[in-house]
Parts: structure tokens; C-alpha cells; sequence
């Protein structure tokens, strides 16, 4: 467990994320009710703002934690009108019957228009992150303002994360966001754009420290939620369960001949390591389950 101290001296250094950001560069969990995750309430035209603070990684979860985890999960509707809403066993490093199933179909046909594609793209890789925030103003739920919730956020908002972090600009100081003394709050504006949430006008405001009390800011950094817990390997279903799950959801596809898995097979190849980490290309934003299962083609 790292102590207090130690936090706050290595507070101005920010060399180990940004070597995460470049990583996961190269390169969720589902909430349901669980209070502990926060979002923003939006009004009737989806917009909405709130201010929050990204909170450095939990004294819990050690001293070589890093401020967030990295969540894959799929959620798409099959033809029999069954959903598919699972997490990913690709976050894990572990073949996963989606990903591999969607490898399948991609490597079917060269015809990008192809029904195959279209439906490995309905299927696709979903990538989220979870990182423990302070809510700072809360415009719909001012009962929240103050207290410590996790945060699920796509890639648009890492975004911001990475650029605050590395500056474009010359001249421009790095921040690091998760900081308690140096970092910054993140006002959150919210716009409707083609029926998506969009974050596009979203900005981090200028450095300032959380509290001026250190024994505020070390009340706030033990009350955190761990986030290495969201990534144990108890949180995931095994590949069979998986497996039995998508063929259920698929059983009547038209498009192509459902993945047919063994449980037993499946039960007794299930851990094994994935080692396409790199893709080689982007399709589109955010698709970064394409990138996986094409390094699997090209392997």
C-alpha cells in the first residue's frame, strides 16, 4: 500500500502515465444499479454539465497502480431479438468467443459492404474506462457534490486526459489530472449530437489543488473505490459460459452460421493468452474491437 507521503512527492510526476497513455494509444463493465458509479443527468434536449476531478489511483490498490483500468465488453441485439451485454475476456488478455467469432466473419469476404462485416461491426469491441472521480458541482443532483463515486468514460474523454497531459502546443505545461495539489477539474459539457452523448466541448480548467488541507485530500484518497477489483479475473465469465451465451443469442442468424463452441472444449482451452496487442490500422473512431480481429487476419 502506498502512503500518503510518498503520493504527495511523486505528485509532479507524471513520466509513468504518459508512458500508459502512449500504450494504450497502441492498442465495460456494465453498471445496472450499482451506486457506485456516477454519471451526468442530461434534460429533455440530452444536454447537460458538471464539473468533476479525476482522483489519483486508490491507497488500496498499490503503489504501481495506475489512475484507471481498461474495460472491453460487447452489448449488441441478436435475430432472435436476445441481447448479447457482456464483458469482454479480451481485457484479460484471453481469447474471447466474440472476438474470435467476429475474426470468423471478417475473414469471410474482402467485401467491406459485405453482410459478414456489417454484422462484425455491430458486434464490435466496445472500449471504457473506470477511474475514481470527486463530484464538484452537480447541477441536477447537488447531493452528490463532494463525494467519490467511479466514472465509466469512452474514448473521447481519454482523449482529453492524453492531450492535457501532452501538450500540443509549445510553451503549454503538462498536467497531470489525477494530481490532488496539481491537477485540474474537468468541466463536463454535454451536447445531443445524432442521438449520441458527445463531450466535444468538454475542457479541463487551470491547475489548482483539490484542498489546501493534505488531511482532507488523504481523507478523500482512502475512501476511493479500487479499481484493480473491476479487473479481477472473478468479475468475468469463464469462455463457456460465453460461448453458450452468444450461440444462444445468434441461434437463428441468417447472416452466418453461428459460433458452434464446445463448453467442454471451450472449458479446457479457455485461459489462453492473447498476443495481438498492437493493431496495425483504424478503421473508424473508436473501433478498436475492428483493429483486434484484423491482426488476427493479418496473423
Amino acid at each position: 500500500m502506498t502512503s500518503f507521503s510518498t503520493l504527495k512527492k511523486s505528485s509532479a510526476n507524471i513520466d509513468r502515465l504518459t508512458k500508459e497513455i502512449e500504450k494504450n494509444n497502441l492498442g465495460g463493465v456494465e453498471r445496472g444499479g450499482d451506486n457506485r458509479y456516477w454519471t451526468a443527468e442530461v434534460d429533455k434536449s440530452g444536454n447537460g454539465m458538471a464539473i468533476i476531478r479525476f482522483l489519483p489511483a486508490p491507497s488500496a490498490d498499490g503503489e504501481d497502480a495506475l489512475p484507471w483500468v481498461r474495460i472491453f465488453s460487447h452489448g449488441f441485439k441478436g435475430p432472435t431479438g436476445k441481447w448479447y451485454i457482456e464483458n469482454s475476456l479480451t481485457t484479460l488478455s484471453q481469447k474471447d468467443p466474440v472476438s474470435e467469432y467476429n475474426s470468423k466473419l471478417w475473414n469471410e469476404t474482402s467485401d467491406d459492404s459485405s453482410p459478414q462485416r456489417k454484422q462484425a461491426r455491430i458486434q464490435k469491441r466496445r472500449l471504457n474506462y473506470i477511474s475514481n472521480i470527486m463530484v464538484v458541482s452537480d447541477p441536477k443532483h447537488p447531493e452528490n457534490e463532494g463525494k467519490i463515486f467511479l466514472f465509466k468514460y469512452g474514448k473521447k474523454i481519454f482523449d482529453k486526459i492524453t492531450q492535457v497531459m501532452n501538450p500540443e502546443f509549445e510553451g503549454d505545461t503538462p498536467v497531470n489530472p489525477f494530481d490532488f495539489w496539481k491537477g485540474a477539474n474537468l468541466k463536463l459539457r454535454i451536447r445531443n449530437v445524432e442521438g449520441y452523448r458527445n463531450y466535444d466541448m468538454s475542457a479541463f480548467e487551470a491547475s489548482a489543488a483539490l484542498s489546501k488541507e493534505d488531511a482532507i485530500l488523504e481523507t478523500i484518497w482512502n475512501k476511493e473505490h479500487s479499481l484493480k477489483a473491476l479487473v479481477s479475473p472473478d468479475n468475468f465469465k469463464s469462455y463457456a459460459e460465453l460461448a453458450r451465451r452468444l450461440n444462444d443469442v445468434l441461434e437463428s442468424n441468417v447472416t452466418a452460421d453461428p459460433v458452434r463452441v464446445d463448453p467442454r472444449v471451450a472449458e479446457s482451452s479457455s485461459p489462453k493468452t492473447d498476443k495481438t496487442e498492437t493493431p496495425p490500422w483504424k478503421a473508424e473512431d473508436e473501433d478498436e474491437d475492428l483493429d483486434y480481429f484484423k491482426k488476427l487476419a493479418d496473423a
